[in-house]
């Protein structure tokens, strides 16, 4: 019988001494979460999109209570969002400029010289593997929609082989921006209606031989732009959103219509 008792009373006894030693130890070395991060996240969209720069809202509202973080970098929340944070921290709410994704290529099919056709995944990534895809242009839209199944609020969609950004729903997450295999999408400030719908650095030669509406760098948008918002660089002309007032002067005197207003 004591054959049997003891190796259980052993075993009994061992596992009580663990437990309290595990027991002390998560006491010992738990790591304590500031009250205010529940209270923050309760507030946040959890939309995990990643548009603040963290990885996902807690991460997000970790780093609010570490400090050094403002309350209003979430996009999906925007304003309101900002202000509830704000309290919670017990910190002024600042107001955030609106942005928005905007793509810079405006080349579809009908105005983009094609190389060749195309016939493999259905996905950007894939077309972009096979010489840079099907466009002689090698900036240029592939029209594929990879940007499009990354983005969680349906704010981009593919028209006539061409990304196109609803303003009204982008939160600027940057999801987008980093999946295209091209890099043609920006984040933008949202009350610059014009935009450049070309990314092309290739001299204005080539470019004008590539696609009907690529920016060939001429500098005309520049030379009468009233607020010295456009400069030409790397062959490819860029608008400043800060000196931008939005005249349109610049989109009416391109003569390769490659300046376009968002509505």
């Amino acid at each position: 019988m004591s054959q049997i008792l003891i190796p259980i009373l052993i075993v009994g006894g061992m596992g009580i001494i663990f437990g309290v030693l595990l027991g002390a130890a998560s006491k010992i070395f738990a790591v304590k979460t500031d009250e205010r991060v529940p209270k923050i996240l309760e507030v946040l969209p959890g939309a995990n999109c990643g548009g603040c720069g963290f990885a996902g809202c807690s991460a997000y509202a970790n780093a609010l209570v570490s400090g050094g973080v403002k309350p209003n970098m979430c996009p999906v929340g925007g304003a309101a969002v900002a202000e509830k944070i704000s309290e919670i921290l017990g910190v002024e709410a600042e107001e955030k400029e609106k942005m928005v994704a905007r793509v810079l290529c405006n080349g579809n099919p009908e105005r983009a010289v094609q190389k060749y056709e195309y016939d493999g995944p259905r996905d950007c990534h894939s077309a972009a593997r096979l010489g840079g895809g099907e466009k002689m242009c090698p900036h240029g839209c592939l029209g594929f929609g990879s940007c499009v199944a990354v983005c969680k609020f349906g704010a981009i969609s593919v028209a006539d082989g061409v990304a196109v950004v609803d303003v009204n729903k982008c939160v600027a997450c940057g999801a987008c921006a980093l999946e295209c295999p091209k890099k043609i999408i920006k984040i933008l400030p949202a009350k610059s209606k014009y935009t450049i719908t070309c990314k092309s650095v290739e001299k204005g030669k080539i470019t004008r031989r590539d696609c009907k509406v690529g920016c060939i760098g001429c500098g005309i948008c520049a030379k009468n732009c009233p607020k010295g918002a456009i400069v030409v660089k790397d062959n490819v002309a860029v608008i400043d959103p800060m000196k931008c007032v939005n005249c349109g002067i610049c989109a009416s005197k391109c003569p390769q219509k490659a300046i376009n207003k968002v509505e």
